[in-house]
């Protein structure tokens, strides 16, 4: 692990935000920074961090950590799925190929939790019962496991996400059924092989995200993969007793800040409070454990700023253009 002073020392060196001239048609959405190249995207993951589909603020060495996951996870399930990456030439920085996005966010779930109004939890004990096409049995309990995995697409280009079954994706016209059953198939053999290999670590992987895009006749893998962004993590030693006393899970992802967010009273509406330093040390800890537990790699932290030293790996890596 990183040490305390080191992770303190990041605090106001955090990276928020690039303008990267030369490196092609800029694109900011809630976490990366992305420049088109034609036929490929550089994708730079900053040190942002979103919830409730805000942007809250900072944490030090997120984006490194999100970058260097998202490539371990790639590379690890190319024989499962194949997906956009082309090469990694900073710990923040991937090169991607350039898709065609789908419109849906495919979520997979194999567990029964959350605190976001797009979480299974949240409107199982509402009542519901069906969710996007999921016929949900009765007695659950928060952070049971599901009978089997199950899909809960969400749309992906409107304020806020919203909850869809296939057959809602398919008459809004969101997608057409051939193209959501193949990306159904490619998420539920990516959840069973990111389950695998976190069981093999002492994880659970409780639920994940997927995002695919269209290039050359095919679906590729985009976005990222199991990385504590898009997916919940769970230790798997305390997960029976905790669940047997109705007590919280074990968390190292980033529902800790999400969590946070709800004891302040914020859930998307209004103004998101600030991050308090503890906040952002805490959920640092937390992205860099995960990316250690998972990968088997001790987490290395740079000591030159991201913000200088982005630009020279991508001029290093002939992906600047000069004047």
């Amino acid at each position: 692990m990183v040490s305390e002073e080191r992770l303190k020392a990041e605090l106001p060196h955090t990276l928020e935000t690039t303008d990267l001239q030369g490196a092609g048609e800029r694109h900011q959405g809630k976490v990366r920074d992305s420049y088109r190249q034609g036929t490929r995207r550089i994708l730079v993951a900053t040190d942002r961090i979103s919830a409730f589909d805000c942007v809250i603020g900072t944490v030090p060495f997120k984006g490194q950590v999100l970058n260097q996951l998202a490539a371990f996870w790639f590379e690890q399930t190319r024989n499962v799925a194949p997906n956009h990456m082309l090469a990694v030439p900073d710990p923040n920085v991937m090169v991607v190929e350039e898709c065609e996005q789908l419109a849906l966010e495919f979520i997979i779930r194999g567990y029964i939790t959350g605190v976001t109004k797009t979480s299974a939890w949240y409107h199982y004990e509402r009542g519901v019962r069906n969710y996007c096409g999921n016929i949900l049995p009765e007695g659950l309990r928060r952070d049971d496991r599901l009978p089997r995995p199950i899909l809960t697409p969400t749309t992906k280009h409107e304020k806020h996400d919203r909850p869809v079954s296939r057959e809602e994706a398919i008459a809004e016209g969101l997608i057409d059924a051939p193209t959501f059953d193949a990306a159904a198939d490619i998420c539920f053999r990516l959840y069973e092989a990111g389950a695998r290999h976190a069981a093999s670590r002492g994880l659970i992987l409780v639920d994940t995200k997927y995002e695919l895009g269209r290039s050359r006749g095919q679906l590729l893998v985009s976005d990222e993969v199991h990385t504590p962004d898009s997916s919940r993590y769970w230790f798997a030693d305390t997960y029976e007793a905790l669940l047997a006393a109705g007590r919280d899970q074990r968390k190292i992802d980033k529902e800790y800040v999400r969590e946070w967010l709800v004891s302040q009273g914020f859930r998307g509406e209004g103004s998101p409070p600030a991050l308090p330093d503890e906040i952002r040390l805490e959920a640092a800890r937390r992205y860099i454990q995960v990316y250690e537990l998972i990968t088997g790699r001790e987490f290395v932290a740079p000591e030159e700023p991201a913000v200088t030293r982005i630009p020279k790996a991508l001029k290093a890596a002939g992906l600047l253009a000069t004047a």
